[in-house]
């Protein structure tokens, strides 16, 4: 979200990092090549375009622009800044707000209350298996059905993109605990459920290819015989705790029927590797070798559907 100086609000939203790193880059280099005596710091750049606590945001108030901004703006900060026309009243209301902020119960306090339930989207695998009394989340389960159901000849399907804001809702929805029906017409939009189910699994606080297996993933399929290599990604995925094995095992299933259909809807293992590579599998500490790592993720995955029945089959198979 960017405020400029003149009070209009602007919001930029994507899934894509390097599309978001592109956005910045083009901000920044407008902002450098206004007149000196139009600029605002980088240190106000750099707060208006992070995601930032409520401590930080009351902390960088006196930062701001004192430029008057449209009276009808109802905002928290805009209040915060120019209805106060003494500094004492302002800096008193900050200090009341802070003292407020500071003593706002834990989410633990308000989970023991019942007050917030216990979330899906954004918990660990293990957690959300845990709560639910299985190995593989509900909500899983029911987007895989959906798309199995109305979406296995949608062309581009998992690539194309769902409408944010009804993603972000069925998001809403599924962390209320609130009773889920993808037949709704609400959720019509196959690509609506497919990107809830890529944002489930990206928001894991660890992937579904847990961070102390990552390594070992990329150097198995850096091995050049195949045979060897298909043995050393089978046993890597027979080491993965029951609900991550379970769950990989019912979604790349799933991915393979929808490459089945490659002539219709145009998704390709390839094509999968390429949209499921980084949600699924990514090191723990971010390296200069991205691009190198990106390239191994979806090699990882496109091997995976491609020899599904000898990675995922019995001994004997």
């Amino acid at each position: 979200q960017i405020t400029t100086v003149s009070g209009n609000e602007f919001l930029f939203q994507s899934d894509i990092d390097f599309l978001i790193l592109d956005w910045f880059h083009a901000i920044k280099n407008a902002i450098d090549r206004l007149p000196k005596e139009q600029r605002i710091t980088s240190r106000n750049l750099e707060f208006k375009l992070r995601r930032s606590s409520s401590i930080e945001l009351l902390n960088n108030l006196d930062t701001e622009s004192k430029e008057p901004k449209p009276e009808h703006r109802k905002s928290l900060i805009f209040r915060l800044n120019y209805s106060a026309s003494d500094t004492n009243d302002r800096n008193r209301i900050k200090s009341r707000l802070k003292k407020f902020i500071s003593r706002r119960p834990s989410l633990k306090t308000l989970q023991e209350k019942g007050l917030i339930k216990d979330q899906i989207f954004g918990s660990h695998l293990h957690s959300v298996c845990e709560h639910e009394k299985s190995t593989v989340p509900q909500f899983v389960r029911l987007c895989i059905e959906a798309v199995e159901k109305r979406g296995l000849d949608v062309d581009g399907i998992y690539r194309v993109s769902g409408n944010l804001a009804t993603i972000q809702k069925l998001r809403f929805v599924v962390n209320q605990e609130e009773k889920l029906n993808l037949d709704d017409s609400q959720w019509e939009d196959i690509h609506v459920v497919t990107g809830a189910l890529k944002m489930f699994f990206r928001e894991l606080p660890e992937p579904l290819f847990p961070y102390s297996l990552f390594e070992q993933f990329v150097e198995a399929i850096k091995i050049q015989d195949n045979v060897t290599r298909i043995k050393c990604i089978r046993s890597l995925v027979k080491k993965l705790p029951r609900p991550n094995y379970d769950t990989m095992k019912i979604l790349f299933g799933h991915l393979q029927k929808i490459a089945a259909k490659e002539s219709v809807n145009l998704m390709s293992t390839q094509s999968l590797g390429i949209v499921f590579g980084p949600t699924l599998l990514r090191p723990e500490k971010e390296t200069g070798n991205m691009a190198v790592h990106m390239l191994y993720q979806n090699q990882i995955v496109e091997l995976m559907l491609s020899e599904y029945s000898k990675i995922f089959g019995s001994e004997e198979d």
